[in-house]
């Protein structure tokens, strides 16, 4: 299909994303992929946004949803519709766009296309739940029957597997968002990707003209992978430091349990209340393995140094100690010791960082560079 002459305002794209439940860092990379090709259709197998959140995602232009976006109720039980998914998203018919750019955690990159049509996959990741994590994520299920629902679980994964390897070999290129999941990608799969990071809103992010204040925070879903329960055991540790968590979820009760009484909880923040801690903090803490990590970028773009494993993509976003211009320190292991170590070191260097490197720092992951990278990567292609 040639579409060589054609320009990014005027080329078809069918933009091809596993599904929209919230408005969360992957949309955030579908919206920017929007703005670079204006004429896009978007593909999802489920689409439970309000009309105000899909505008912001799709920017006016058409959303097409599978049949399984019908079934009743269907937005309580999506996640487990793996195996029907598959078969969905082979049903979308896209072979009349110009290109095919899929935005893939596990499904929308198995989508039909025809020989001479490019299908270029910004992969998030393979999906963990099948193969690194599987193990961990058939072992969470539990409740009664837990043996049958982990026994069905694993043959859906198995399934799964199957087709996953069956239909990647169907993509013509491969684009990771971070070197962490370009390892991941050639583990899995074998296959060669480039890496361009995802976009960061760093314009609504600032250095804030009120002054640093001497408090630690975090922010997240309070959920097992997301490590607040450590945080809060480590500052638990030290309670001549003072640590506010912003977030809400199912993990809450335990952690509130956990916490020494240094620990302020603000619950569920609007996004202005999290924007104002972030700028008013000492430094950010971070403790999730990360694909990439929005939000430590956030953090570094209000000039707020972080501190975060130095494993997963927080490793390549943070610059730690060892860098000559640091904008965080780094710790190794997901342990109290560790962190603890990592917190003492920061305090230790607190007066080495400097708010206007942190920021300019975070704006190499800025929207702009993302829009560029990716339009620059597909036109070498075409």
């Amino acid at each position: 299909m040639n579409s060589s002459n054609k320009t990014n305002e005027t080329l078809d794209v069918a933009l091809v994303h596993d599904w929209l439940p919230v408005l969360g860092g992957a949309e955030k990379v579908v919206e920017q992929m929007v703005r670079v090709y204006p004429q896009a259709t978007i593909y999802t197998l489920f689409d439970f946004l309000s009309p105000e959140e899909r505008a912001q995602v799709s920017l006016g232009r058409p959303v097409e949803t599978s049949r399984l976006n019908d079934w009743p109720g269907v937005k309580k039980y999506y996640r487990y519709l793996i195996l029907q998914s598959t078969r969905a998203i082979e049903e979308f018919d896209v072979t009349h766009h110009d290109l095919v750019l899929s935005s893939s955690a596990s499904l929308s990159k198995g989508v039909l296309t025809s020989p001479d049509q490019l299908h270029v996959c910004y992969m998030h990741s393979p999906a963990r739940y099948a193969w690194d994590l599987t193990h961990e994520y058939i072992g969470s299920i539990g409740g009664t029957g837990a043996w049958l629902k982990q026994k069905i679980a694993r043959e859906m994964m198995h399934k799964f597997r199957l087709w996953d390897m069956r239909s990647t070999p169907q993509i013509d290129h491969l684009i990771a968002n971070s070197e962490f999941i370009k390892k991941r990608i050639w583990k899995t799969y074998r296959r060669e990707a480039t890496v361009i990071y995802p976009p960061v809103d760093t314009d609504a992010f600032t250095i804030s003209e009120k002054p640093r204040e001497d408090f630690y925070f975090t922010a997240s879903r309070m959920v097992p992978y997301k490590q607040i329960q450590l945080i809060v055991e480590t500052f638990k540790e030290r309670p001549d430091l003072r640590l506010i968590v912003s977030g809400d979820g199912p993990e809450m009760p335990r952690i509130r349990a956990a916490a020494g009484p240094n620990v302020t909880f603000l619950g569920h923040a609007s996004f202005e209340d999290m924007r104002d801690h972030m700028q008013r903090a000492k430094a950010f803490v971070f403790a999730a393995k990360e694909d990439f990590g929005i939000v430590p970028v956030e953090a570094q773009a209000c000039g707020t140094p972080v501190i975060a494993l130095s494993h997963g993509g927080t490793a390549e976003t943070v610059r730690g100690l060892s860098h000559a211009q640091p904008t965080g320190v780094h710790f190794d292991d997901q342990t109290v010791p560790s962190l603890l170590q990592a917190i003492e070191a920061f305090e230790a260097n607190a007066a080495g960082f400097s708010e206007e490197t942190i920021a300019a720092h975070a704006k190499s992951f800025a929207s702009e560079r993302f829009r560029r990278e990716l339009s620059e990567f597909v036109d070498n292609l075409r």
